[in-house]
């Protein structure tokens, strides 16, 4: 029976340490991603992303380089609310690679009235001055 407790301590240990720290930020930053996306305000989505020449988006078009291009990106592919539709994401895994840099594993649901869309992302997170980024992101 103590052995027993103990294991069952243990994994809730686990598995609450697990939804702390970083990581916890993360899902907070894609939950609001999330949320930002549904108010259709494609410039506050745009915040958990590096704002940098140097942010690599890959898409169905092939790599964009750049916070701005790859904000016009998105203008122009969900010009509006019905385009944009309400997202969701399944986050699949998160994996710390580093202290700063995470993986982030996920599939992503865009429900829409013309149609919806669905497919995969991996997104890598780097801690920039305290503040977690996408800096790198390959959607789907």
């Amino acid at each position: 029976m103590k052995y027993f407790s103990l294991l069952v301590f243990v994994s809730l240990t686990t598995l609450t340490h697990a939804q702390t720290g970083d990581e916890k930020i993360i899902r907070n930053l894609l939950d609001r991603q999330t949320k930002d996306w549904n108010n259709g305000n494609i410039e506050a989505f745009m915040k958990g992303y590096w704002e940098s020449d140097s942010l690599m988006f890959v898409g169905k078009s092939g790599v964009t380089y750049g916070y701005q291009k790859t904000l016009n990106n998105y203008k122009k592919n969900y010009p509006d609310t019905t385009a944009m539709g309400k997202l969701r994401f399944h986050i699949l895994e998160v994996r710390r690679l580093s202290a700063d840099h995470y993986f982030v594993l996920g599939k992503w649901m865009l429900t829409r009235t013309i149609g919806d869309l669905s497919g995969h992302y991996t997104l890598i997170f780097r801690k920039i001055k305290g503040k977690w980024n996408i800096i790198a992101d390959h959607s789907s």
